[in-house]
């Protein structure tokens, strides 16, 4: 059996490991930036393993929910959680906007540097998917860099105005 698909990207902040994972972990600024685009609701954040984080992003007519259940935390270094697509009631589902993205990803945020620089590494894997999510989730991998730049151009201006 071949590896699963990883996507993997980085981006290096102009701001302290502290303003950076706070950008992460407060959900008020996490709710400006997760989601471009979007307008994005945090239904709730418990940030410990086994806590949850309930999204629900908008765009006009479209939504989108995902749970999130927090599986390592070393504050300031690593984020890691599990993301399920769910429906309205927080029950996992297909993705309505893309039914073969797969159900479930394992999300891995590292911080590191120092003296006023912070690079985060972020990285998704499918998670106990079929052959047609693991086929979507390749065949859109080249597509994230987008979102994931334009989360992180926000973040950069979250951290421009002092957040």
């Amino acid at each position: 059996m071949s590896a699963l698909p990883e996507y993997m990207t980085t981006h290096k902040f102009k701001a302290s490991r502290d303003q950076v994972w706070h950008c992460w972990t407060d959900p008020e600024l996490l709710a400006r930036w997760y989601g471009p685009g979007a307008e994005t609701t945090i239904h709730g954040y418990d940030l410990r393993v086994g806590g949850t984080w309930r999204n629900e992003m908008k765009w006009g007519e479209k939504q989108d929910f995902s749970l999130m259940e927090f599986q390592e935390i070393s504050p300031k270094d690593l984020l890691v959680w599990l993301h399920s697509s769910v429906d309205a009631d927080w029950n996992l589902c297909a993705n309505p906007m893309m039914p073969d993205w797969p159900r479930q990803m394992t999300t891995r945020v590292e911080f590191s540097g120092g003296a006023g620089e912070t690079l985060v590494k972020l990285s998704l894997i499918p998670v106990d998917a079929s052959a047609a999510e693991i086929a979507c989730f390749a065949a859109m991998m080249g597509g994230m860099d987008s979102g994931w730049g334009a989360g992180f151009k926000a973040i950069d201006q979250i951290l421009a105005e002092g957040g």
